[in-house]
């Protein structure tokens, strides 16, 4: 694993910890620590109504990051405080191991066959990630996140690599990815809902595209026009109880992909989903 950045401080360290203390209560020195490529200031939490990248894992983010305002530097919470090594349900069995970058087969720039993607996104993979040596698999930190199964108003969702088509792309393969992963799906117990993770988060992008900024560079959620609406009721001509449902389940997941589960994006789904 790479060597944790010297310039830190035990007192940063310390302070950057205390603050960190409710994000896990699990959490320990050994297994979660500061680890940034950016040791000159310290990182300190920030809550804006804003979209971001992430200098950590280069993926989206929204609502609370950890910043340092002088260089325009933000980080996951998940980047910030990453652990050495973590297992997921999904995969039994197996333990990833965290890199600063994702691990190559060679030294050559842009090499295709070094490319990694997210086996849970289906995403390149461009900073910070999670990686199994043994079996090859990839997680984007915050893709790590996401749980065997969900349930939404009584209803449980659970994650897969099939489905029979998604309800946004209505294909049963991930539409536009560059990669041969295919990515995970979450499916309800009712065989209703089917919604690729990548597609998940595209649907959000795509609508961040064409949304528009005020003079602050903060993101009008109220003014964002997403696409998808007209391509969801194409493909299903579901009732109310559907897209209430869908909505909860979308709000939940998109909110776990860009770092923060904690954040409320009901303005946003409710543009997509009304």
């Amino acid at each position: 694993m790479p060597p944790f950045p010297r310039k830190w401080s035990r007192k940063t360290t310390k302070r950057v910890a205390e603050k960190h203390k409710s994000h896990s209560s699990s959490s320990n020195s050994k297994t979660n620590r500061p680890r940034t490529q950016h040791p000159e200031h310290e990182l300190e939490l920030k809550n804006y109504r804003k979209p971001y990248t992430c200098d950590g894992c280069k993926e989206h983010g929204f609502g609370k990051r950890y910043r340092c305002e002088d260089c325009d530097y933000d980080l996951h919470e998940d980047c910030m405080f990453n652990k050495s090594t973590i297992t997921h349900k999904f995969f039994k069995e197996s333990t990833f191991k965290f890199y600063d970058k994702p691990p190559r087969k060679c030294d050559k720039i842009n090499c295709n066959e070094c490319k990694r993607y997210c086996d849970a996104c289906g995403k390149h993979i461009k900073g910070f990630v999670y990686h199994c040596d043994e079996k090859g698999w990839d997680l984007h930190p915050c893709c790590r996140n996401l749980k065997n199964e969900l349930k939404i108003d009584g209803l449980k969702f659970h994650l897969g690599e099939t489905v029979s088509k998604c309800s946004w792309c209505n294909q049963k393969k991930i539409k536009d990815s560059l990669s041969k992963i295919k990515g995970w799906s979450y499916v309800s117990a009712c065989d209703t809902y089917h919604f690729h993770v990548y597609c998940a988060m595209e649907m959000v992008i795509e609508g961040w595209k064409n949304g528009t900024t005020n003079s602050n560079d903060c993101l009008v959620i109220e003014n964002l026009e997403l696409p998808i609406q007209c391509q969801l009721n194409r493909n299903s001509g579901r009732g109310n109880k559907y897209w209430r449902i869908a909505k909860i389940f979308l709000k939940t997941v998109v909110s776990i992909l860009l770092g923060d589960p904690t954040i409320i994006l009901g303005s946003l789904v409710d543009l997509v989903i009304k």
